[in-house]
């Protein structure tokens, strides 16, 4: 299969990828396009909009609410005016409640939040809205009621205030990794960030060169390309041809945006804050690298062959989605890892063809992984390699050459029957 024809495919396919505008955009553009979706989705998350929100609060008595009112009026959010805040005083919330209801609806007045005698044993309070799933007004009111609660409660008890911030801290996790090595070392978000772009490499990186290849294989056989190459090469030597030169563009490009990582763990040039260093090795790396090329090999093998079968992108849907839940599902898994590494369902898709390529270096990164594990996801990626390929090759073969009305699932069993 790999002589010297193969090899012409294979330079053939890097002189194409390595020297268009589409992939030095895409490697350039790609790292700084995930930056900015996770920046945006930050900024997303934390703006609430919730400037100039009308509130009132509501208590039954005046002395507590003279008291809540020294809570709230101490907190930014108030001092900024972005809140503008009312209080009051009623036996009957009920009825308060409705005479403001014109308001409410009109969202004039965005929430009124009632603390009844009873918060101080139980801390229910309760909150009218119109819109009472907006938990930005909750969230934030919340921090100084329950410190006035918390110190009424504890007011009668001749607690100083040292103790009564005390009772207010919750409690801070430090995490120290325990290994063979003899000191502990305490660990950061670094890993754990790390292991979120790992992934979201992988996956972004094998649906895009997976989506070029499929999309080159149907040009070649629709401009009628494919034919005059066959005539210098058998299918076989195509196939391999353009999956290894993909595999190796897609590495390369990999490489690329891995520099910065290597910049960091091999210099002191760039010191990161503390909570922000990763404890990874050169290992990590090559390892990723690696299951990488494996899982290109893999995941171009299938989109190819999805290409030679079908004749435009709008027929190619249907066979494209079956490739593309093997990606999404072992990446939805790895994610699941961002809380607890060692879940079971992450410990057997570490081990399964196809979800190994992306749960193993998400687990790697952010776990201690035995050797023998890291060889056995190899060899389960080598043998997938093994079966996938010859089924793929026999498709290609008939695929690539047909055209005319679109395959079904029965002739495309068919075709795994000739001879290749």
């Amino acid at each position: 299969m790999f002589n010297y024809r193969t090899l012409a495919v294979i330079k053939r396919e890097l002189r194409e990828k390595l020297m268009s505008k589409s992939f030095i955009i895409m490697t350039i553009l790609l790292p700084v396009f995930m930056f900015g979706i996770i920046g945006i989705q930050t900024l997303l998350i934390s703006y609430e909009g919730d400037n100039g929100s009308q509130i009132e609060i509501v208590t039954q008595s005046d002395e507590m609410i003279n008291s809540v009112k020294e809570y709230i009026s101490a907190e930014e959010f108030v001092k900024s005016g972005s809140y503008k805040i009312t209080y009051n005083v009623t036996n009957d919330i009920e009825e308060y409640v409705n005479s403001k209801k014109p308001l409410l609806v009109e969202e004039k007045l965005d929430g009124v939040i009632f603390i009844p005698n009873s918060a101080l044993k139980d801390k229910k309070v309760r909150y009218f809205a119109k819109t009472p799933n907006n938990r930005s007004i909750p969230d934030k009111i919340s921090t100084p009621i329950n410190k006035f609660l918390i110190d009424q409660y504890f007011g009668t008890r001749n607690l100083s205030r040292d103790e009564l911030d005390f009772a207010r801290l919750g409690v801070d996790f430090a995490g120290f990794k325990v290994s063979e090595k003899e000191e502990f070392e305490e660990q950061g978000y670094g890993n754990l960030i790390l292991a979120y772009v790992f992934m979201f490499l992988l996956y972004i990186s094998l649906l895009m060169m997976g989506s070029m290849t499929m999309q080159s294989v149907q040009e070649e056989k629709n401009s009628k390309i494919v034919e005059v190459i066959l005539s210098s090469v058998n299918s076989k030597e195509l196939l391999a041809g353009k999956i290894l030169g993909s595999s190796i563009t897609g590495a390369l490009q990999m490489m690329v945006w891995l520099l910065p990582v290597l910049t960091i763990i091999s210099t002191t040039w760039f010191v990161l804050p503390p909570e922000f260093t990763f404890d990874i090795t050169y290992g990590h790396l090559i390892y990723f690298l690696i299951n990488f090329f494996f899982g290109l090999v893999i995941f171009l093998g299938l989109f190819a062959t999805v290409g030679s079968v079908f004749e435009t992108a709008q027929e190619a849907q249907s066979g494209m989605w079956p490739v593309m839940m093997l990606i999404m599902i072992p990446f939805f898994i790895a994610l699941s890892m961002m809380r607890n590494p060692n879940n079971q369902i992450a410990e057997i898709a570490s081990f399964l063809p196809f979800s190994t390529l992306m749960v193993m270096p998400g687990k790697f990164v952010l776990t201690d992984v035995p050797v023998w594990q890291l060889f056995a996801s190899m060899a389960v990626n080598v043998l997938t390699i093994l079966i996938i390929f010859p089924l793929a090759g026999k498709i290609f073969r008939v695929g690539i050459l047909r055209s005319g009305k679109k395959p079904s699932l029965a002739d495309i069993i068919k075709w795994l029957k000739y001879k290749y």
